[in-house]
């Protein structure tokens, strides 16, 4: 049931004060309608909406990420490009290693002669240079006991170290022979190796026959 009286138009809403003014310009409202509508919230713009700036959000970190993992990846690129080159330069840089010495050895002191063995060497060169003797005569000389007395390892030492040529002592010994005795080439060769003449050794008793002078 309408609120009105039938046959009677709607009264206008009561206002205190002055009743709102009409724009200038407009039109006015239909009947039944008030004349006055209040005015809607304006839109925001679509860059200002929530979703807008969660998606924006969104895009910021996916950008982030891609810069900082490409920037990583490049880096680790050029490092593993730039590599070989430092390896290069630390090869051909590199001082050779030096090579281990090896300590010389010690030289090896002669032990000392015992003052014997030196006297006789010393007989031994003394009878050398005024007499023909042989090894085994000039041995026979240092050791016997109405001769020098000297031990038999003195003796040896002295006959393994005298400044001695043998085949010229046997040579010396047959010229002497030949001269003051007239002996034949034959008899000089026996007396030269005889036990109880001048014991050379036979090949020195030879080579003293094979150069005696005509």
């Amino acid at each position: 049931m309408s609120q009105f009286p039938p046959n009677q138009p709607p009264q206008q809403p009561y206002y205190q004060g002055q009743p709102p003014q009409q724009p200038a310009g407009q039109q006015p409202p239909p009947y039944g309608q008030p004349a006055f509508q209040p005015a809607s919230a304006p839109k925001k713009p679509w860059y200002k909406r929530a979703w807008a700036i969660v998606g924006f959000v969104i895009l910021g970190f996916f950008i982030l990420s891609r810069l900082v993992g490409g920037g990583s990846a490049d880096d680790q690129t050029q490092d593993a490009a730039a590599q070989p080159s430092v390896t290069i330069a630390a090869e051909t840089t590199a001082a050779p290693a030096p090579e281990p010495t090896t300590a010389a050895p010690p030289a090896e002191t002669e032990p000392a002669v015992p003052t014997e063995y030196k006297s006789a060497l010393k007989k031994a060169q003394s009878y050398i240079k005024t007499m023909n003797f042989s090894q085994a005569r000039l041995y026979d000389q240092l050791t016997s006991e109405y001769g020098e007395k000297f031990s038999p390892e003195a003796a040896q030492y002295a006959i393994d170290n005298v400044d001695a040529d043998w085949n010229a002592e046997a040579l010396a010994a047959a010229i002497s022979y030949q001269n003051t005795m007239a002996m034949s080439p034959s008899a000089i060769w026996d007396q030269l190796v005889s036990e109880y003449g001048e014991k050379f050794t036979p090949e020195q008793a030879d080579y003293a026959i094979a150069n005696l002078p005509p």
